[in-house]
């Protein structure tokens, strides 16, 4: 028998006889268009796309799925167009095939193709889930066959399965195919320690045997006396999993070895709470060890429940309880229920969930600058769920595990997040870095205009939420920069009286062309940005040469503190209204201002192209950040006063940390909002009435 033929006699048992045909031509299509074309291994191309469609066949996936995985290669690898794939069969298997084929585009480095690729890859999958179906099948493969590349080849492409397909099937609930990516590509990348630890295992497996049956004869007969016809399994961990929890938790082998998992399978969900109940009857439960993926399942539609047991002689013993419906979903996941066709519940479900997931990818997307950046986001979204928290009006919300209020802000809604400045967790305020836990109720408190802080992006873990933060800041960035181009622009065209609209278009057209910039408000923000000289942009407009312009014509710059984040403030001197300053144009981050005096500008007072004359402003009514250091007498108690002392003195403090000096003296740092050098002195007139300080000084470089 053919291979054709055998692949269609498995087909036959749950497809149509016309859809069988259907395939049976898809086959011979792609045969013909791969024809003498080889493999690595030597053997005819055709043989992997026949292989990726069985690997669809064992999941009873529908006839264009498996059609599209006969075709797969064909746009990439021969000369037949899409166009002719939707003329001889039809525009949806066209599509299908289109969404799994590489982009033919030129890109400067490896990992923007494959970014590229997989971005294209992901939107095809947001109309089509099939099409990721396909890839991970096609991946599969290319896995099982890895051993014909060459060494740099097959790590390459391991470490892209375990960092992104492996977590996709994850995602999507296929367990099994999950487990292959991680043992095939843990043996591809580390082949010592794969072959090591798999030796190891199998040395305890013959130690554990007479456990695991004692412990597995114990569970069956509580069911039994319970008349509970649950099947009971011994859980074997795969190799990689071995490995990252040695790697990650720091734990030695026999450390994980001496937890011994095990799998209940019963026929009702009635039945797998009273199994909980007589488990937890027979062995001793570890508290805080109980998960409920039934009542909650997880994101990817699994559902279990999960209990940690002290055994005999005090064995740590893991066991999930699952129906059998639920154990086949936990295997195969969303290609687990024939998709297309089902109006089972529970795969309604589980494909209702991969479809918001997949809108989430959307949008991440929408918000991502470039390729790398959104597969960087994704990468990040692509770890397992394991919080749930609430919504006031009781939804439930997955996040990853270290999720904060912002990402849950975001996970509601873009504009919720980009919103928010405050947060409740069960009805108390909590910062908005708080680590969120299972459970817990959010409330996100919002105000119109606030936009996201940069800050955020030091803890927030979801690539929903990273995504929505940078879109939102670099708009703001490119607003704030292009009002701040026009000011700087418009103060140096009135040294030559020339005003923006009296300039000459012609002129100003020529500029832009020279620059290759595309419009005047592009020129407007890369002036605000640094990246362009008011000064030489001014002196071409008056129709002289670059060469002529003279930098001090130009007055200093008013600064009133509401420039936003094109306009920044070192960090080694501190910058205070009342301090005379200079301005640092800095390319991509606008102007930094300096005290006159600051060390740090000796380098750029050698190029005064990159320095300009600023001022503050005659009226200003914002704050500004400054560093002190406190030298005092070793006290505990000591820091509660100092922040009452500044609180007193109507300042913030931003941030506080003690260092310990010796046994009797310890210094204190810590950053202060205030309006000015005459606020700072009266904050610091208040600090010193404390018993105990010994100096205070202002911190520069």
């Amino acid at each position: 028998m053919t291979d054709i033929a055998a692949l269609s006699k498995d087909l036959k048992s749950y497809l149509e006889p016309n859809q069988v045909n259907q395939v049976v031509k898809a086959y011979h299509f792609a045969s013909e268009a791969h024809d003498g074309q080889k493999r690595k291994s030597g053997e005819a191309y055709i043989t992997h796309p026949l292989a990726v469609a069985k690997i669809l066949a064992e999941m009873h996936m529908d006839h264009q799925c498996l059609m599209a995985a006969l075709l797969h290669d064909v746009i990439e690898d021969t000369s037949i167009p899409k166009h002719t794939l939707g003329q001889e069969f039809d525009d949806e298997v066209a599509e299908l095939v289109d969404g799994v084929s590489k982009l033919e585009i030129v890109f400067q480095s490896r990992a923007e193709a494959q970014a590229e690729n997989f971005q294209k890859m992901t939107l095809a999958m947001t109309k089509d889930i099939r099409v990721i179906l396909v890839k991970l099948a096609d991946r599969l493969h290319n896995m099982r066959t890895l051993g014909y590349l060459d060494p740099e080849k097959r790590r390459r492409i391991a470490k892209e399965t375990i960092e992104i397909y492996a977590p996709i099937a994850l995602r999507l609930g296929m367990n099994n195919l999950r487990v292959e990516f991680e043992e095939l590509g843990f043996k591809a990348m580390y082949p010592m320690r794969s072959s090591m630890i798999g030796k190891a295992v199998k040395k305890a497996r013959g130690n554990r045997t007479e456990i695991v049956e004692q412990i597995k004869k114990s569970i069956e007969t509580c069911l039994e006396r319970l008349n509970l016809s649950g099947k009971v399994f011994g859980r074997e961990k795969h190799l990689f999993s071995i490995y990252e929890k040695m790697r990650n938790k720091r734990k030695s082998f026999s450390e994980i070895m001496d937890v011994y998992a095990f799998r209940i399978v019963v026929d009702e969900v009635d039945d797998c709470y009273r199994s909980l109940g007589a488990v937890h009857n027979l062995y001793k439960p570890v508290s805080a060890r109980f998960k409920d993926y039934i009542a909650i399942p997880k994101a990817n539609g699994y559902q279990s429940l999960h209990t940690t047991l002290f055994g005999m002689h005090g064995i740590p013993i893991e066991i999930q309880i699952r129906t059998k419906d639920m154990e086949t979903f936990a295997n195969n996941g969303i290609a687990g229920h024939y998709l297309y066709k089902t109006t089972d519940e529970s795969a309604t479900r589980s494909r209702g969930r991969a479809i918001e997931w997949m809108k989430g990818l959307l949008e991440i997307q929408k918000n991502a600058g470039d390729s790398l950046e959104f597969i960087e986001n994704v990468k990040i979204d692509l770890f397992p769920d394991d919080v749930y928290v609430f919504s006031p009006t009781g939804e439930i919300f997955d996040l990853p595990q270290g999720a904060t209020p912002i990402d849950f802000a975001y996970a509601v809604h873009t504009d919720i997040g980009n919103a928010c400045i405050a947060c409740r967790i069960d009805r108390r305020l909590a910062p908005l870095s708080a680590t969120l836990e299972s459970g817990q109720t959010v409330e996100i408190i919002r105000a119109p205009g606030a936009r996201p802080d940069p800050s955020w992006l030091n803890f927030v873990v979801t690539g929903k939420a990273r995504g929505g933060i940078r879109n939102t800041l670099k708009q703001q960035q490119q607003t704030e920069a292009m009002a701040l181009g026009r000011r700087l622009l418009e103060e140096t065209l009135r040294q030559y009286d020339l005003t923006l609209d009296s300039v000459n278009p012609n002129l100003l057209q020529t500029i832009l062309d020279e620059r290759d910039i595309s419009s005047m408000e592009s020129l407007l923000t890369e002036i605000g940005l640094g990246n362009q000289m008011a000064s030489l942009i001014a002196s071409r407009l008056k129709g002289t040469s670059e060469n002529d312009h003279i930098f001090s014509e130009v007055g200093p710059l008013a600064i009133k503190g509401t420039e936003g984040m094109v306009v920044s403030y070192g960090k080694c001197c501190w910058p205070l209204p009342g301090d005379s300053i200079i301005g640092h144009l800095s390319a991509g981050r606008g102007i930094v201002i300096h005290i006159d005096a600051c060390k740090n500008m000796a380098d750029f007072l050698e190029r005064p192209q990159e320095i300009m004359e600023v001022r503050w402003a005659s009226s200003l009514d914002q704050e500004f950040s400054v560093e002190l250091r406190v030298e005092l007498e070793h006290d505990r108690s000591i820091i509660a006063v100092i922040a009452s002392a500044v609180t007193n003195a109507n300042a913030n403090i931003e941030r506080i940390n003690f260092l310990e000096k010796d046994a009797h003296l310890g210094i204190v740092n810590t950053v202060i909002n205030v309006k000015d050098r005459i606020h700072l002195a009266a904050v610091i007139k208040k600090m010193r009435t404390i018993k105990g300080i010994n100096r205070i000084v202002r911190a520069r470089n």
